[in-house]
């Protein structure tokens, strides 16, 4: 089934391409100007055509990773630099909020922890929709805006039972529930804190008054975690998108695109969508001359 499709879009595209030529040469030819304009109609479209041609062969012809169509877990972790460091995480998080309504997708937050000086240290949320992983995994790196940086982590939220978590295998700790600057929110051990002891990593969730809502959302995140360790998930450490506020500006360093309108990129739609869009066919064009490299 799937190479009858790649065959049939494959001659779509030839007759596309075979067109384009033939119709160039018709406008060039003595016709009368609304059959020039005519003319040049069609060579436009055939281009568009093409161009949409090229991007579904590439996907036909490049697989899917396993993880594409899973859901996710986000996390926001501000750097250095005082209450400025704390104030772009808070906007990023929102952004990636707002981006999960414009698509479609149910936004869970998990943990949020604001600081006592203003805005936010660290936050975490469940994001799960279709293609939720596929479009957000590229959102995972360094981004930097003036003298700060801040780190955004995506994972792929695995199923329930993947990967197996023995229950002897954790400590689980609850207590109450504190807000900036350390003032209690909540008068019973709403938080729950889970430490998965072969490996050291921690999980933890106060976002809900109740204890077992915190305790499901920390053993999703620490579900996640153990997922990149056994996946081997990629980290990023680099430097991969630069906002500008003052001037206006977001640069992403990976295919070097820019936008020169920041406040509607971080409102989360058509901008960041588009981005994210040119992301995803640069690594599925990245990952063809990979086979292809491969095959020769």
């Amino acid at each position: 089934m799937r190479s009858r499709l790649l065959w049939n879009v494959f001659r779509g595209f030839w007759a596309r391409q075979d067109a384009v030529p033939a119709r160039r040469h018709i406008s060039f030819g003595n016709l009368p100007l609304e059959e020039l304009k005519l003319a040049e109609n069609e060579i436009t479209s055939c281009e568009k055509e093409i161009a949409q041609l090229k991007h579904q062969i590439i996907l036909l012809l490049v697989p899917s990773e396993e993880t594409d169509k899973n859901d996710l877990i986000l996390e926001v972790t501000a750097g250095v630099g005082g209450q400025e460091a704390m104030l772009f995480p808070s906007e990023i998080f929102d952004m990636y909020q707002q981006y999960a309504a414009f698509k479609g997708w149910h936004f869970e937050t998990l943990g949020y922890f604001p600081s006592d000086i203003g805005g936010l240290r660290h936050a975490s949320a469940s994001i799960a929709g279709s293609g939720a992983y596929k479009h957000m995994k590229f959102e995972g790196g360094v981004h930097r805006v003036q003298r700060v940086t801040m780190t955004v982590t995506v994972l792929p939220q695995p199923t329930e039972t993947n990967p197996v978590i023995n229950p002897k295998d954790l400590r689980i700790d609850t207590k109450r529930a504190s807000g900036a600057g350390g003032q209690h929110v909540n008068t019973t051990d709403s938080a729950v804190r889970i430490v998965h002891l072969p490996t050291g990593i921690v999980s933890e969730c106060q976002q809900e008054r109740s204890q077992l809502k915190n305790k499901e959302m920390a053993m999703k995140k620490l579900r996640a975690k153990l997922q990149k360790i056994q996946i081997g998930t990629k980290g990023r450490s680099e430097k991969i998108r630069t906002y500008n506020f003052p001037q206006n500006w977001v640069t992403d360093h990976r295919i070097n695109k820019s936008f020169h309108d920041l406040e509607s990129f971080m409102q989360g739609e058509y901008l960041l969508d588009e981005l994210v869009q040119s992301l995803k066919d640069c690594a599925n064009y990245e990952s063809l001359v990979e086979i292809i490299s491969k095959k020769v």
